[in-house]
């Protein structure tokens, strides 16, 4: 009489599944594709080693998207192991670079010129997959003639038969091109166990394994295992990483009924038991039952160090992978929250347990690293204290910069970042020149640098006008020289780092005129504390009670985010989640109230770049107010922003040029990127 199978009794967890699954007779790996590809599986397993990013040297095969299906794998019709079917979609990235008008007379008089678009485009595609304890990689080649290679899109896909797994396991795999042209894809799944599959007449090893209960008692949690007094099983406990190996921490072979007591201090999240029957050749059945367990978050991050190590390092050690954000931020002396700044870090899935570079030219006190966790401060280091001595008074300034030579410098503050209006005939504004005069000097360090932004640390020791400076710097800019400017606040979906780029050189031109501009580009720390919605609420509260103005920003990802919704919010809130620091997505349930409720004119502006969307493509809803195509439609644009207080048309024409030079250089390199250089904006380059 056969034992009953594997049973997990736990509060936490979804039901299980029931599958009727297709048998695979016989052990030989296979690949098959889709129709106009061909592909070959290389024999035996490779080394898996991914290896950097390269640029492509034209159109490429790249995969998209890993699909899973459960198999058995039968060596006769009642000795079958669970196996895992995995599907990789294939997609066309890059593009074939035009010829030059001569070369293209050169391939009319040799046709042998023609070949490489006549020939076969081929990829090399890796399939990882690691369940503890194993670990494989195989390697696929696939074909397709480029004849039919349309950049962007989808070429089919190739199915790869099989990779066996222990029933109950936690699988994870990873799919990537050798060489690789983009990160690469990964997908985790939790297989059923002998309970959750049709497979018991199927899989032997169902026929004779151990019962588990997990419960909880206060501060103790038993795994009991209820099986014969003479039935033997291997038990393990173990940690589950996803970046790096897993780590045993507990094994015992046992006999018998069992009750094994854990402190609820013992628990992480990935905390796993395996089980088997001592037996040869028996299926490894695991689970990990505390993933969403509070406590083993709690001990998670209480078990989780962050160190900063000389020269430009920084590691994150715990026990198991995090869903964190790290972000670097300067501290100024005299306490306070520390502010973020631009330079990037891996700000989702911070890998642990492994050095890292900060992007950094040089060190500063000051400088720090924050780790967040569901937009919850949970560590902060600050860089080499000990080695270079305490905090600085020093000043922090934000450099942008645009093309020809074109720039703007901010003082960070806890209150945001000051301009410093350098141009203007007040005592704040030569007081900045000052500070101008000393980085141009070689007086200040420069801690960062990309192409468009620069960090500089400034020494303020000697310079005890600076703290008045700011002062007047900021009456400046309430009155004085800004006596006219008025608060613009930027909305746009955060679709992709070029049109970040694209917004941001329109934020700091905008400044310049003067107007008061506030985007959550500059905002990255408030953002993180606060969450998008609560930044916004705040944000459009101020900028409408000192009389300015909600500026949206349209592009296609912003248009559709509108029509979703339009046409029912309840889903649209539901959807596919938005980045952390997407401030329209958030903004749309109090934006659409007031253009639905007849609030919106005088209040909001709309506009779009030219090239980027078809005229005709904004809402209607939202024409209720005006909508401008940017540059062409400059001057109109800035005229409605700066409002009652705007300078006659010779001066707004003057505006408008000087917005347009340093807007056009990045619009056209976003344009070049989607492959339309030219675009169907019209208008013209100076903005008239």
């Amino acid at each position: 009489m056969p034992v009953p199978w594997f049973l997990l009794s736990l509060a936490l967890g979804r039901s299980p599944m029931v599958l009727s699954l297709e048998k695979l007779m016989g052990p030989q790996d296979t690949a098959r594709c889709s129709p106009g590809l061909s592909c070959h599986l290389w024999d035996g397993d490779v080394l898996c080693l991914p290896g950097s990013i390269v640029s492509a040297p034209g159109p490429v095969l790249v995969p998209t998207r890993l699909q899973t299906e459960l198999v058995l794998r039968c060596y006769q019709e009642t000795d079958c192991d669970l196996c895992v079917r995995v599907a990789i979609h294939l997609a066309v990235h890059g593009h074939w670079e035009e010829p030059k008008d001569e070369d293209k007379f050169g391939r009319a008089a040799d046709p042998e010129l023609e070949e490489p678009r006549n020939a076969f485009l081929q990829a090399q595609v890796v399939l990882s997959f690691q369940a503890y304890p194993t670990a494989r990689c195989v390697l696929l080649e696939v074909q397709v003639p480029a004849a039919l290679v349309q950049p962007g899109q989808s070429v089919g896909s190739v199915v790869f038969d099989c990779f066996e797994a222990a029933l109950g396991a936690e699988v994870r795999i990873w799919s990537y091109t050798q060489p690789r042209y983009q990160k690469e894809l990964n997908f985790t799944q939790q297989l059923p166990d002998c309970k959750g599959l049709e497979v018991r007449d199927s899989v032997q090893s169902c026929w004779a394994l151990p019962w588990l209960n997990v419960s909880a008692d206060g501060d103790d949690v038993y795994l009991v295992l209820d099986v014969s007094e003479e039935q033997r099983f291997g038990l393990s406990l173990y940690w589950n990483q996803i970046q790096g190996p897993t780590k045993p921490w507990w094994h015992r072979n046992l006999t018998g009924p069992q009750t094994i007591t854990l402190n609820h201090t013992d628990l992480f999240p990935c905390l796993c038991i395996q089980v088997w029957p001592l037996e040869p050749d028996s299926v490894r059945t695991s689970v990990c039952p505390f993933r969403e367990d509070p406590r083993a978050h709690r001990n998670l991050w209480r078990a989780a160090r962050l160190q900063l190590l000389p020269p430009r390092g920084w590691r994150l050690d715990a026990p198991c992978s995090l869903l964190a954000e790290a972000t670097l931020c300067w501290q100024a002396p005299g306490g306070g929250p520390c502010q973020s700044l631009v330079p990037p870090l891996y700000q989702a899935n911070v890998t642990v347990n492994k050095t890292l570079e900060l992007p950094l030219l040089n060190a500063h006190p000051n400088l720090c690293v924050q780790v967040s966790s569901w937009e919850k401060l949970q560590l902060q280091e600050c860089l080499w204290a000990d080695s270079l001595r305490a905090l600085k008074d020093d000043l922090l300034l934000v450099e942008t910069r645009g093309l020809q030579d074109n720039r703007s410098l901010c003082a960070l503050e806890p209150s945001g970042c000051t301009p410093l209006l350098s141009k203007a005939s007040t005592r704040a504004a030569r007081l900045g020149e000052q500070l101008l005069q000393d980085l141009q000097s070689g007086q200040c360090l420069q801690l960062w640098e990309d192409e468009l932004r620069a960090l500089w640390a400034c020494p303020m020791d000697k310079k005890d006008h600076v703290k008045g400076w700011l002062r007047l710097l900021k009456e400046d800019l309430r009155a004085g020289a800004a006596a006219t400017a008025r608060a613009a606040l930027l909305l746009y979906s955060a679709e992709d780092s070029g049109f970040e780029r694209l917004v941001g050189a329109l934020a700091s031109a905008l400044c310049q005129l003067p107007l008061q501009v506030t985007v959550d580009l500059w905002s990255r720390r408030e953002l993180s504390a606060q969450g998008p919605l609560a930044w916004f609420h705040a944000q459009r509260r101020q900028t409408l009670q000192e009389g300015g103005v909600v500026v949206l920003l349209f592009s296609p990802g912003a248009v559709a985010l509108c029509h979703e919704w339009l046409q029912d919010s309840a889903s649209a809130s539901a959807s596919a989640p938005h980045g952390p620091h997407d401030a329209f997505a958030a903004s749309l349930s109090c934006v659409l109230p007031d253009f639905l409720q007849g609030r919106a004119p005088g209040r909001y502006v709309g506009a779009y770049f030219d090239g980027l969307l078809p005229s005709g493509a904004v809402p209607a809803l939202f024409r209720s107010v005006p909508v401008f195509s940017l540059p062409s439609q400059l001057p109109d644009f800035l005229g409605t922003l700066q409002g009652p207080g705007a300078p006659g048309p010779g001066r707004l024409g003057e505006r408008a040029k000087q917005v347009s030079r340093a807007l056009q250089p990045t619009l056209d390199q976003l344009l070049q990127a989607l492959g339309d250089p030219g675009g169907p904006g019209g208008g013209t380059r100076d903005g008239t």
